[in-house]
């Protein structure tokens, strides 16, 4: 499959947001946090557990700014995309339903996640113009 230019924007903006924000989560939790008015103390074990999870968001965003030039990798881009971009804002979703109102900043980042999720679902979604030619064999 060859991306299309929308194709490519879309992975670009995912995997750079993904990148970011897990190497953000990775190697300034405390300031990241705290944008969301979250504060984090010192203590290792939590830090551990939420640097662990940013780094996996950070080789996910990696994986999809690769797509973008390795034809090899292009599914494995698109679903790192749509599963962290529908992954997260299905998350906060159960976490409106089960805990209430989370923090503006939280609130923002789940149009954010939605945003960008759309952009994906709408870029990458099935059409007979862009479908491979396929061979018949009868």
């Amino acid at each position: 499959m060859h991306l299309t230019r929308l194709q490519k924007i879309a992975l670009g903006i995912a995997g750079a947001s993904a990148l970011g924000i897990g190497a953000a989560i990775t190697f300034v939790p405390q300031a990241f946090y705290a944008g969301y008015g979250i504060t984090l103390g010192p203590e290792p074990s939590l830090l551990s557990e939420l640097r662990a999870p940013g780094a996996g968001l950070a080789a996910l965003g990696a994986l999809m700014l690769a797509g973008i030039v390795r034809r090899s990798l292009q599914d494995a881009a698109l679903a790192a995309a749509l599963v962290v971009f529908l992954g997260f804002p299905a998350g906060r979703i159960v976490g409106l339903v089960l805990d209430g109102m989370p923090s503006a900043g939280i609130m923002a980042a789940l149009v954010f996640e939605l945003a960008i999720a759309a952009l994906c679902l709408f870029a990458f979604r099935p059409s007979r113009a862009r479908a491979e030619p396929r061979i018949a064999l009868r």
